[in-house]
């Protein structure tokens, strides 16, 4: 089991990376689609697909830093809990992000695009499951020690 959660986060990173690259290298549809979403709300389409490039590579980085995290990590330290909670929350927020960005701004969403948004949003929830107990107790210490 932990091998497979390990391959999710890294197929999630190898999915986002994709995405990044497209960004970033103005792959035609990819402007196509931030020039029609720019539009809607006035801003700059090129400023626009690469802000979003950034935000989408900061979460490639989540995953595979997840993995690393979830394969090499024996000793479940607050500090190594904590970045894990950080990296899922990072990742469901720019996914979250993604999606308003296609109901709201795009006029006509892109299915696959929502499929694998809500697809990342589904696993970075995984790894906050997987880890409750650690970081129920990881919250608990922190609670305690402000006492």
């Amino acid at each position: 089991m932990k091998i497979l959660h390990a391959l999710l986060n890294l197929l999630a990173g190898i999915i986002l990376t994709r995405f990044t690259v497209s960004k970033f290298a103005a792959w035609p549809e990819s402007v196509a689609g931030f020039e029609d979403m720019a539009g809607t709300i006035g801003l700059d389409p090129t400023l626009f697909r690469i802000t979003s490039g950034f935000i989408i590579g900061i979460a490639a980085l989540t995953f595979f830093t997840n993995f690393v995290i979830i394969l090499f990590t024996r000793v479940k330290h607050k500090k190594v809990i904590g970045l894990f909670i950080v990296n899922a929350l990072y990742a469901i927020g720019a996914m979250c992000g993604a999606l308003i960005s296609e109901f709201f701004l795009r006029s006509n969403p892109a299915q696959m695009l929502v499929v694998i948004a809500v697809g990342i949003i589904i696993l970075a929830l995984i790894n906050l499951a997987s880890y409750r107990i650690e970081i129920g107790k990881t919250l608990g210490n922190l609670n305690s020690t402000d006492k």
